[in-house]
This record gives C-alpha cells, sequence and structure tokens, in this order.
C-alpha cells in the first residue's frame, strides 16, 4: 500500500502525485491539513524516513514563527511530533509511505526510490 500525505495547494505535492500517477501508482491520498496523522503515526514516519523528526517540519511557515520554533531546539522526536499533529500546517509535504519506508517528495522524483 502506498500513502501520500498531500496538499493539492503546494506545487511539488502535486507534481509528486501526478508522478506516481504517471507511473500507474494509485495512492491513498491523505489531505493532512483536513485529517492530520496523530503523533504516533508521524513518529512512524519519521522512523520509516530515517530521518531526524526535524526534516518534516516545515520551518518557514508563518505558524512556526508564532510558535518561536527552530531546527535547532532541543526536542525528542516524540515532542516534534506533538507538536506538528496540533499544527499540521508544518508538516513537510509531499510524503509518500510505501510498505516499511518513506520519502520527501523534495525533489518529487526522490519517491520513486521506494518502488
Amino acid at each position: 500500500m502506498t500513502t501520500l500525505y498531500h496538499n493539492p495547494r503546494c506545487s511539488k505535492s502535486r507534481e509528486t502525485l501526478a508522478l506516481l500517477e504517471q507511473q500507474g501508482i494509485a495512492p491513498e491520498v491523505v489531505l493532512y491539513l483536513q485529517t492530520p496523522p496523530s503523533a504516533a503515526a508521524l513518529e512512524k514516519i519519521v522512523a520509516q524516513l530515517g530521518l531526524p523528526a526535524t526534516a518534516i517540519v516545515r520551518f518557514k511557515e508563518d505558524r512556526a514563527a508564532e510558535l518561536g520554533i527552530a531546527e535547532n531546539d532541543k526536542r525528542s522526536t516524540k515532542e516534534w511530533c506533538e507538536l506538528i499533529a496540533a499544527n499540521p500546517i508544518l508538516l513537510e509535504r509531499p510524503i509518500v509511505v510505501h510498505n516499511k519506508a518513506a520519502r520527501i517528495g523534495r525533489p518529487p522524483e526522490q519517491v520513486l526510490e521506494l518502488f
């Protein structure tokens, strides 16, 4: 099963969805702003990415400035994931999860490594 954490307003997210569809892949599309993943689900994604939790945080979002967060903040993975779950606009996009691995679609072609 393939899941795409998607924001249709984001060009990279739209490009990633189109790329998957061109490859004959029909992902389950999760509109994460409408249906935010839980902190536990985000922790699993971070583990599947094999990256630090800060890799899935959009620090340039206005909400990040409002919260006063920065990439060098000392927080645990759990704390970062709880913060994103409570503020889903902070989630980097797009993220594709396939089997037991995940990739961030920046650039979109990066997600093809999963297949």
